[in-house]
């Protein structure tokens, strides 16, 4: 009697009512247990990029990882841009060609070292991306999107037929890093530091002028806001994580070529951002880690991981639209616990 007594006293309650109940916009906390709610999925996201390097088997893979780490900075811009800025780019391939290109060359020709090099292929590459595209900024929707994908194409082009920067032969040898350790931990620390340092842009001031371009530009440009400055801020930021990815490819390969410009540069943060969630810019990292070494195991395939691709756009655009993290993230949410009346 006892015993269904106190059952009855209580009732299950999701852990994280208590939290928003309090106050939605800044969180109250009350326990250990609502601050592990709160830390727990921040520090799983650092803890395990920060270990997986230690944990995998063998050279390759951690270049794999490496790789991924790349496709997952391209993820987490063109996630940027297009949802919270409401420009579909496209042009990842060639934020990778500029940024690798510019850094490459100035190791190779000027012997400059390589925290110089990746500085000025990294934020001159950006403005470099920024001023071709910016009377491409007017497009809308579908146009912006088709312009900025032919960039590579047409960069690839000019370097073929004017024999610049050797060619098809490429840039070679490039100066690398220290060790493959160095390379690899660089990445990570700069996909966190991205990922945070976006999530904290979009939650200043200019975060709610980019959601208010992305759902009505008309409105904001009633509000005497200046829409195209914004726009340029947006697309340079997002230029700079694009040609730093580029930069370290070129970098930690130690050679630069048209491959640069492939176009799985463009294609896979597509991928990547809707399996991972879009809008989370943490979702579509997720996506590039599963999907670059997915695409390595079937590299003996050829064709065959194009295909891959197209699966997982058609899969989760049909039955799952709102990507891993966000059903992840709904479901923690949902974690009950037993409360008094």
């Amino acid at each position: 009697m006892d015993k269904n007594l106190a059952t009855a006293e209580k009732r299950k309650e999701r852990l994280d009512r208590g939290i928003k109940a309090r106050t939605e916009g800044l969180y109250a906390i009350q326990s250990w247990r609502e601050i592990l709610y709160l830390v727990a999925p921040r520090a799983s996201l650092i803890i395990g990029l920060l270990v997986l390097p230690l944990i995998l088997p063998g050279l390759y893979w951690q270049r794999v990882l490496a790789l991924a780490g790349v496709y997952a900075l391209l993820a987490i811009s063109f996630d940027f841009l297009a949802e919270r800025v409401g420009l579909v780019c496209i042009g990842g391939a060639f934020m990778i060609g500029v940024g690798g290109y510019l850094s490459g060359a100035l190791n190779y020709y000027f012997k400059l070292p390589i925290y110089l090099t990746m500085t000025i292929g990294t934020f001159g590459g950006a403005l470099f991306c920024t001023l071709l595209w910016l009377p491409c900024l007017p497009l809308r929707g579908i146009y912006f999107a088709v312009v900025t994908f032919m960039f590579p194409f047409l960069a690839t082009s000019i370097i073929v037929a004017g024999n610049l920067f050797e060619g098809t032969e490429g840039l070679s040898p490039v100066a690398g890093f220290p060790n493959t350790w160095v390379g690899i931990y660089l990445i990570m620390v700069v996909l966190l530091l991205s990922i945070f340092g976006l999530r904290r842009l979009c939650g200043e001031d200019i975060g709610v002028v980019f959601a208010g371009i992305k759902d009505n530009d008309q409105a904001v440009i009633a509000s005497a806001i200046n829409v195209t400055r914004v726009k340029v801020y947006a697309l340079y930021i997002a230029s700079v994580i694009g040609c730093f990815a580029g930069s370290f490819v070129a970098h930690f390969s130690g050679f630069v070529g048209v491959s640069l410009f492939v176009v799985d540069f463009s294609i896979m943060p597509i991928s990547a951002c809707i399996m991972g969630g879009p809008g989370t810019l943490a979702g579509p990292a997720l996506g590039a880690l599963i999907l670059a070494p997915l695409s390595e195991l079937l590299r003996g395939f050829g064709q065959v991981r194009v295909v891959l691709y197209c699966v997982v756009l058609i899969g989760f655009i049909l039955f799952k639209p709102e990507g891993l993290l966000n059903w992840a993230a709904r479901k923690y949410h949902q974690i009950e616990h037993w409360v008094k009346v």
